[in-house]
């Protein structure tokens, strides 16, 4: 079994390449909405079901994002406690309300589908389709240790990777996926992933 880590030296440059195209103007962007205003439409999309027909790309789809999400909440909790730069605090904090909100409905989902939120082993995750990457818990460790002085970089090298990731989940149930309430998901996180793509490398270079 093999898998493709994305692995980050946590303070060195982050060059990515070509990684998605910005959001488009339907789409949630975390930093271009008020609050108040992200709060009630997601609040509204947590609330949607999934539908009755589905296939295993579905599946996989969901508990992959459900796994990159619940990850991804811990790097910004750190974040949003650790970033000296407001603007990487504000980043951390709407992106921690975006995915909050989607982990709700994704979990919903699989229970509606009566499928596993959590796949058996995190070394299973993308066997069957040549293993996309994945960040490591030695990784998410690693930032929890490094130096205040550091963190910032660091953050965003290890998020940029990391909702990398999310983005090439997403194409894949796009290509592959059956459930179309699944794959409007999976087109609206292609889309915002992008978007924070964009943002950190701003960041980054800021």
């Amino acid at each position: 079994m093999k898998r493709r880590f994305v692995a980050l030296a946590l303070t060195a440059p982050f060059l990515l390449g070509a990684c998605g195209t910005a959001a488009s103007q339907d789409a949630v962007a975390v930093s271009s909405k008020p609050a108040q205003a992200q709060t009630q439409d997601i609040k509204s999309v947590a609330e949607i079901t999934a539908g009755s027909t589905f296939n295993d790309t579905d599946v996989m789809f969901l508990q992959m994002l459900a796994d990159n999400e619940e990850q991804g909440l811990e790097m910004v909790a750190l974040a949003a406690e650790r970033a000296k730069r407001q603007e990487i605090v504000d980043f951390a904090k709407a992106v921690e309300l975006t995915q909050t909100d989607e982990l709700t409905m994704i979990k919903n989902w699989l229970t509606e589908w009566d499928k596993p939120i959590e796949l058996d082993e995190r070394e299973s995750l993308h066997a069957d389709h040549g293993g996309l990457p994945v960040t490591t818990e030695k990784e998410i460790a690693g930032l929890r240790k490094i130096k205040k002085a550091d963190f910032e970089t660091a953050f965003i090298n290890l998020f940029l990777g990391h909702q990398q990731s999310a983005i090439e989940f997403a194409t894949l149930e796009l290509d592959k996926g059956g459930n179309e309430q699944a794959k409007a998901l999976a087109e609206r996180v292609k889309q915002s992933r992008a978007d924070q793509v964009q943002q950190m490398l701003k960041l980054l270079n800021s």
